[in-house]
């Protein structure tokens, strides 16, 4: 019997960086945030600085937009959807999130951009960090002109019944 365990796998796919050990831990205070936002090259604005606070006050945190929005307004925070989606994407492309299609209807924002997986628990529409390194005994074939750019697996997850 072959043993298919990610840990019998022939080789590890992208493990985090040595060097992202900081990535995910929590950002006191509008100091951090705004030092963050501006080595972003992003101005720090009263809604950038208020989305920070929720992604990286906590640590490592997956949220849809939907979430922070539901968030920041029970705070008190006056902010519209579309501007947690804009600044969503500002984040995303300056490097601060990594955005996560876990299921067809749903991106989150992971406020750990570093390279990791995840597991998406199905029906309850949570996402969690893989803590091991991911293999895999066999990968597919690249085809010709193309190079691997990365490699972002979720294994969905459904409680068992009881």
């Amino acid at each position: 019997m072959t043993d298919t365990t990610p840990a019998a796998a022939m080789e590890t796919i992208m493990p985090a960086p040595a060097d992202d050990d900081e990535a995910g831990r929590p950002l006191h205070g509008e100091a951090a945030w705004r030092q963050l936002l501006n080595g972003a090259g992003l101005r720090p604005t009263r809604q950038r600085l208020a989305l920070s606070e929720v992604l990286f006050g906590s640590g490592g945190r997956h949220l849809t937009a939907d979430m922070i929005y539901r968030e920041l307004v029970a705070a008190g925070e006056a902010i519209s959807r579309g501007t947690v989606y804009n600044t969503l994407h500002e984040f995303s492309r300056a490097g601060l999130v990594r955005q996560i299609g876990a299921c067809r209807d749903k991106s989150f924002f992971d406020s750990n951009p570093s390279t990791h997986h995840h597991f998406f628990v199905d029906g309850e529409d949570r996402l969690l960090d893989i803590e091991d390194d991911l293999a895999f005994a066999r990968f597919p074939e690249i085809p010709e002109g193309y190079e691997l750019a990365g490699i972002d697996a979720i294994v969905h997850l459904r409680r068992r019944p009881d």
